[in-house]
């Protein structure tokens, strides 16, 4: 699942079902589940079902407010979290 923007100015995003080596082509990746102690984890298979639900569909994006992280922490967690940009 990725969300597709052009720029950090957009406002909308499409979101993508993509598998993870077509994204990240030859770069290094990881895992960061970094809010697994303080937020504890919706079951898997919920996870994918919220995923699911929004292939092929326009979300809106904000950087400071809406970014990707705060999308895939509300499948996540069911909570938006994000500490990607910060007030300072």
């Amino acid at each position: 699942l990725s969300v597709s923007t052009t720029s950090i100015f957009t406002r909308k995003a499409k979101v993508k079902k993509q598998l993870l080596k077509e994204v990240v082509g030859n770069n290094e990746w990881c895992v960061n589940n970094k809010y697994d102690r303080s937020h504890p984890p919706l079951p898997v298979e919920e996870i994918i079902q919220r995923a699911e639900r929004w292939i092929d569909r326009e979300v809106p994006y904000d950087l400071l407010g809406s970014n990707c992280e705060h999308f895939v922490t509300m499948l996540r967690y069911g909570k938006a979290i994000s500490d990607q940009v910060s007030d300072t």
